[in-house]
């Protein structure tokens, strides 16, 4: 007999869920599991919203699990710790970001990248190992295995931390590994939302020249003067890009809409790399000419290992990397999702669960 949210686990957790494909949020009462030995619980202050819980509460990629409380972009403050727990204390500024679980004996896992993981478990809408669905940080209390916690600095805020364990490490990741980190360097960043402002603020930190790709020339003076990057080229402006052919080492694509591959990877040098951290929902189409005139390459990022996620986290509060956000109470999450189908936001959604969750029905 399947047992209500509220009665599988032993602890009494609150939140607000999407009951259906509709995708609107309203408040819901479930469980926690019991602090486990090797557990971290805490209590939620900020979480933010990601464009995935937009597509997962309304479950456009087909995956999604009702009832859904969303989240995976969620800070607090420890409230109780296992007795095998070794890093974390009661009173820590923690993190969790998209994943709560993995196998942890896999060759990723061996490697610090549960994130590829073929058993990795998301922090929402995932079965856990227990057979029951995990829960995100649309809600009062987060609690995980001390592996997939991440700690936060006292010195970033922890509304402004709360998109990095998403959009920070999503672009964060790739820019190490395929070496697009080297200062003097030149990329290019396309689309200037969620991921692509954050892109830019990573890069600068990094010591890189950042040339913006859009298709908004409006965004020109926010990319060059609040975010600083240093060129800004409009993405359907055919001699803008002709001009810029050739110049960079390397570009993040951030976009998640059906776009032309052609003219990006003529943007880029000879062995220059093309990153896709976007999801279009349809296949792109990849010309072969021009990657093998060049030696050029096509390649992709999800998110990042747990030990990788705290070095972000860790160079973001010393380079100053914070993400722009707005800051919303609980109650206006539907409007806020809203607004982020139009993309009427700079840059980030974060919720005051602190402040303005109300903990009950």
């Amino acid at each position: 007999m399947t047992r209500l949210p509220e009665e599988e686990h032993p602890n009494k957790a609150f939140g607000w869920a999407a009951r259906d494909s509709s995708g609107v949020l309203s408040p819901f009462n479930f469980s926690r599991r019991a602090t486990g030995e090797k557990d971290v619980a805490f209590k939620v202050l900020y979480c933010g919203i990601c464009h995935s819980d937009l597509h997962m509460v309304k479950n456009e990629w087909g995956s999604s699990i009702y009832p859904l409380v969303p989240g995976h972009e969620v800070v607090g403050e420890v409230t109780e710790v296992g007795n095998k727990v070794q890093n974390f204390k009661v009173g820590d500024r923690v993190g969790v970001g998209c994943m709560v679980g993995s196998c942890r004996s896999c060759d990723n896992c061996k490697d610090n990248l549960e994130n590829y993981c073929p058993k990795m478990v998301l922090t929402y809408g995932s079965k856990n190992y227990d057979g029951t669905i995990t829960y995100g940080g649309y809600s009062d209390t987060m609690v995980a295995d001390e592996h997939f916690i991440v700690r936060i600095p006292d010195n970033l805020p922890l509304d402004a931390a709360a998109p990095l364990l998403c959009a920070g490490i999503t672009v964060y990741s790739p820019l190490r590994y395929y070496g697009l980190d080297k200062p003097g360097l030149h990329i290019g960043v396309v689309g200037l939302g969620g991921l692509g402002h954050v892109a830019v603020k990573f890069a600068k930190a990094m010591g890189i020249k950042v040339t913006v790709i859009s298709t908004s020339p409006n965004k020109k003076k926010e990319a060059l003067e609040n975010l600083g990057a240093d060129l800004f080229l409009v993405s359907r402006d055919q001699d803008q890009l002709q001009s810029a052919n050739g110049t960079l080492d390397g570009i993040i694509d951030t976009v998640s809409a059906q776009h032309p591959m052609l003219p990006l990877l003529a943007l880029l040098k000879s062995h220059g790399k093309l990153v896709l951290v976007g999801a279009p929902e349809k296949p792109l189409e990849l010309p072969a000419f021009p990657l093998l005139q060049g030696r050029k390459l096509v390649g992709g990022s999800m998110i990042g290992g747990i030990k990788e996620t705290q070095e972000m986290i860790d160079f973001a509060a010393k380079h100053n990397v914070k993400p722009d956000i707005e800051v919303i109470a609980m109650e206006y999450v539907n409007t806020a999702m809203e607004r982020l189908l139009k993309a009427d936001v700079k840059y980030r959604f974060v919720i005051d669960i602190g402040k303005t969750l109300k903990t009950s029905c």
